[in-house]
């Protein structure tokens, strides 16, 4: 197997030399390249990399992580991808056994991490457990671990989402909800995660934020009447609550908004009807 390793980087000049040489002895005997993908580095990102073998490309100045990831992609000459961090997080020995998974026929393969560094602060868990339901909820199946920046897929067939994947953070969510919403083949490996080397490049409310923005794009164009149906259901049951406290309370007021709510509802999923039919005719032309 021919295997094209693509690493975004950015201000990691602390650890992309030892990503390198960790991907390298991981892939000894396999004919291989490491395409490392400066993202606009203020540091010495750029020489180490170099240092440690990989081809380097470097975009003149920051332009998101997903972008990185893109550019690698278009430079590989191989078909077969592996993407990693540059920060020391992902365990890089355990791509022989993500290859080994995606050699049986799997069009993505994912490593799902597992331990404490994965679940992080109580903060970014619930918006963790939000995007993960969100997929779940959209695709109908189990994802252990929507973002996960360690995988394995084919150029070839990732090519064609291009337009539909974030430059920025959340291009592996997006990736993910793509191919599950495209009924291809996605296989989840448990991975350990490893404390990141140097200061965090996420910022997390902004970058949650956006990472939610792509999330509702992506259901939109993919399966518009889930995101309907769910907006609808939770109208339904914010009238239904309206209503319960109109008769305990003797309210008017909740009485008005509860009947406002069940009009409003079968107006939100009525549009999600017209979301569906509009998607049918744009894919036909």
């Amino acid at each position: 197997m021919t295997i094209s390793v693509v690493i975004p980087a950015m201000d990691e000049e602390a650890a992309v030399a030892a990503t390198v040489q960790s991907v390298r002895q991981a892939l000894a005997g396999s004919v291989f390249e490491i395409i490392v993908v400066d993202d606009g580095s203020r540091d010495a990102t750029a020489a180490r990399a170099r240092e440690a073998g990989a081809q380097v490309v470097c975009h003149p100045h920051n332009l998101g992580y997903g972008a990185a990831i893109k550019t690698g992609i278009r430079q590989a000459q191989y078909d077969t991808i592996v993407i990693t961090d540059a920060d020391g997080t992902y365990p890089n020995d355990q791509i022989p056994g993500l290859l080994a998974a995606y050699q049986k026929g799997f069009d993505l393969v994912i490593g799902a991490r597992q331990g404490q560094n994965y679940v992080g602060s109580l903060v970014k868990a619930p918006l963790r457990l939000l995007l993960k339901f969100l997929v779940e909820y959209t695709t109908g199946r189990k994802v252990p671990d929507v973002n996960s920046g360690l995988r394995v897929f084919s150029r070839k067939t990732v090519l064609p989402y291009f337009n539909h994947l974030s430059n920025a953070f959340s291009f592996t969510t997006s990736m993910t909800l793509a191919y599950s919403m495209n009924s291809l083949f996605v296989f989840y490996l448990p991975i350990p995660y490893h404390p990141r080397v140097g200061k965090t490049k996420v910022h997390l409310f902004r970058d949650s934020l956006r990472t939610l923005q792509y999330m509702v794009e992506g259901i939109t164009y993919y399966n518009p009447l889930k995101i309907f149906l769910l907006m609808s259901v939770l109208i339904v049951v914010a009238a239904l609550v309206c209503l319960a406290l109109a008769l305990l309370l003797r309210l008017t007021f909740f009485l008005y908004v509860g009947i406002g709510g069940i009009l409003m509802s079968i107006q939100v999923f009525c549009l999600g009807l017209l979301a569906v039919l509009l998607r049918q005719i744009a894919l036909k032309e």
